[in-house]
């Protein structure tokens, strides 16, 4: 909380004795016209950058470290390989409903986690084969013309299986998982915390994927299909438009393990 104390113009230092640290002016001779006596402290507060970063469950020391300890065991050998980097994003599904996760590159697989950073638990892991993926795209958030929940902001979308759209029913399923792309854009928080800061950059996720993509390629081609990642700078397309479940979703960020008052989820 930042606390402002505040004398009159003109009139002396505050007094060490001064009752709750108000500022006291001291009245004039006899006969003049009584200053003004007392000016009570101002509170003001102050909801800082470090602040909110509080209420995020995942900044919480060793949280981070944990829950990679946890995952680590369900990876398997054969599919997965050696886990190569960590990185804390938020993934946006194709409502624009915004969400943390925990997203692993290992030697063959992009590993999407949704990890609650309250309960310490992983309660979903979305496995991506490297050598599946055959576009990544960077760009501005794009929305149809009439839409009435738009976002600001960059992000990166990953696909697969040469498909660049859902089917019309998987579109319209906000609930719908079969969908053959992922779209992350920067933790809310990315730059708030120097310690967790290099998990967050997305500029660096995007270089040490398609890294990871292009070695995949090589070492382990899909047989009957031509290899490779084609990487590309454009919009990323987002088709909502009403969009009332994601405004209140990302206004309360109900995607996030945080603190919400006396409580938290």
């Amino acid at each position: 909380m930042l606390q402002l104390r505040d004398a009159a113009e003109g009139g002396p230092a505050e007094s060490p004795g001064s009752p709750g640290g108000a500022a006291t002016l001291v009245p004039g001779e006899a006969g003049e016209a009584p200053a003004r006596q007392t000016l009570r402290p101002l509170r003001v507060r102050s909801a800082t950058r470090a602040g909110r970063l509080r209420r995020y469950f995942v900044f919480r020391p060793g949280t981070i470290e944990r829950a990679v300890s946890e995952i680590r065991p369900a990876l398997s050998p054969a599919e997965d390989g050696e886990v190569r980097s960590v990185w804390l994003l938020a993934e946006i599904d194709h409502w624009n409903n915004e969400r943390e996760r925990l997203v692993l590159i290992t030697d063959r697989s992009l590993l999407i986690c949704k990890y609650n950073f309250i309960s310490l638990q992983c309660q979903h892991v979305t496995r991506v084969a490297l050598n599946a993926v055959d576009t990544i795209s960077a760009g501005e958030f794009e929305f149809p013309p009439k839409s009435l929940n738009k976002r600001e902001g960059t992000g990166i979308r990953v696909q697969w299986d040469k498909q660049s759209r859902a089917s019309f029913i998987n579109r319209w399923n906000p609930w719908s998982t079969n969908i053959p792309y992922v779209t992350f854009t920067e933790h809310p928080m990315a730059d708030a915390d120097e310690k967790v800061a290099s998990l967050c950059l997305l500029e660096n996720f995007k270089m040490q994927l398609i890294q990871a993509v292009k070695k995949a390629h090589k070492e382990c081609p899909l047989p009957g299909r031509a290899n490779g990642v084609l990487v590309l700078e454009r919009p990323l397309l987002i088709e909502t438009y009403l969009g009332f479940m994601s405004f209140i979703n990302n206004e309360a960020k109900l995607g996030y393990s945080m603190t919400r008052g006396t409580i938290g989820f």
